[in-house]
């Protein structure tokens, strides 16, 4: 379809330098940006948006989600870290059916989809669910499936079969691609991590996983192998590939060092870490060592929410006050945390992540005449400091509308409430 997007203001965040800022048009021809300002030669407008007192983003970018997890959302609240994951989250994740994980999959990117996110990079093990309710609703996604496994045991084995056996059944749908998720150092050892690295260099794929999350982590990490979970990874080779670490929050000057050192994308997620006692991330360090710092919300079992809007201002305001320092990290730095560092973590920095011609029409428009987002001060500062992600109106995808004034046009929304709700129910609150 062709699209006009007229007299919107449109915010071009840039890897280096201030985020433009430019009262413009833009042109969207099938699944791209055609043109910016003036339309291409012979266009014609099949669907026109009138963008006046409107703002134009690049679709946000949550680079760490667990999205089938949707429907355990205030079910695990104020526990310790291990005790929320293995007595309370592992309890209810042994009774899912696949059918639960396609519709928590669904109900996240209602969620994400109606607070401005185009894309997240999820980490999920009921293979083809999640997949399945991305290519149905039009969303983007980058698929991993969670990895357990010690040695060459038989079922570690057969999840990396499972997570091929799902690259190949997508494989006609541009918007999905595939990592694998190793889950974590305290739940692969060694011997596994390396047999993943040796099949993820096989097959082209790079990896996603947890990493440095919690003090019992390290703690249990050194105890069992001598050293840090970021030092483990490098020694198994995992750092040969692109590599994205979840978390990084209980982490070193050599832990930071290593991760520069092999490119490391990390993703920070400020909402899950301090909820679970886990601590922050020391992210204006890892800034200032130019590591590809990118943002997350985790899953809505430790979050409790999916929208990005308020992991940004989180983000952009926990480390102010715990280095009492006011510039440490900037709405800019933050915009681009969740639009092109993002992108370039997920290995689609040529595709998404920008508005420039050329990319893929992944695109979120924000209401700004409304309470939160007025006066027309600084609205690059709007998303870190007052917006609050109900000024989505609406979202194009892949050049397709797939949110139009607040309603999502791909998806059932009714239906999607009414079948979580039910699992909970049958599952046990």
């Amino acid at each position: 379809m062709n699209i006009e997007i007229k007299n919107i203001l449109a915010i071009r965040p840039r890897e280096s330098g201030d985020a433009k800022l430019e009262k413009t048009d833009v042109y969207i021809q099938g699944n791209k940006i055609a043109a910016i300002g003036k339309a291409p030669e012979g266009f014609a407008a099949e669907k026109t948006i009138d963008g006046t007192d409107r703002i134009l983003t690049p679709g946000l970018i949550n680079c760490h989600t667990h999205s089938y997890m949707s429907f355990m959302r205030n079910v695990a609240d104020d526990l310790a870290f291990m005790d929320w994951l293995f007595g309370r989250v592992d309890p209810i994740e042994q009774k899912m059916t696949d059918e639960d994980a396609y519709w928590g999959a669904c109900l996240a990117i209602l969620e994400m989809m109606k607070s401005g996110t185009s894309c997240f990079n999820d980490m999920q093990m009921n293979i083809c669910q999640t997949t399945k309710a991305v290519k149905e609703s039009g969303m983007r996604a980058v698929i991993c499936r969670g990895l357990v496994g010690s040695g060459n045991d038989e079922a570690g084995q057969s999840r990396l079969h499972q997570a091929y056996e799902e690259r190949d059944a997508f494989a006609d749908c541009d918007r999905l691609s595939f990592r694998l998720g190793p889950h974590a150092p305290y739940t692969c050892d060694e011997a596994f991590l390396r047999i993943v690295a040796e099949e993820a260099k096989k097959n082209g794929m790079g990896i996603h996983m947890h990493l440095s999350e919690s003090r019992t982590e390290i703690e249990n990490c050194r105890k069992d192998y001598g050293c840090s979970p970021i030092e483990l990874a490098e020694r198994t080779g995992l750092f040969e590939l692109p590599f994205i670490a979840a978390h990084c929050v209980q982490i070193d000057d050599k832990d930071m060092d290593i991760l520069k050192k092999h490119d490391v994308s990390v993703v920070t997620n400020p909402a899950s870490n301090m909820k679970l006692g886990n601590g922050f991330a020391p992210v204006p360090e890892m800034l200032k060592r130019g590591i590809n710092v990118c943002v997350g919300t985790d899953g809505a079992a430790s979050n409790n929410s999916l929208n990005l809007i308020h992991e940004m201002s989180l983000l952009a305001l926990i480390h102010k006050g715990t280095h009492l320092d006011p510039q440490c990290v900037s709405a800019e730095e933050v915009f681009r945390m969740a639009t092109v560092n993002g992108a370039k973590a997920l290995g689609l920095e040529a595709e998404i992540g920008a508005i420039e011609v050329g990319k893929k029409a992944d695109l979120a428009i924000f209401k700004q005449k409304c309470p939160s987002m007025w006066p027309r001060n600084n609205p690059v500062a709007a998303f870190s400091y007052s917006a609050n992600g109900s000024e989505c109106e609406s979202m194009i995808i892949d050049g397709e509308v797939t949110m139009e004034n607040g309603k999502v046009l791909t998806m059932d929304e009714e239906r999607i409430l009414f079948e979580t709700e039910k699992i909970m129910e049958r599952i046990g609150r």
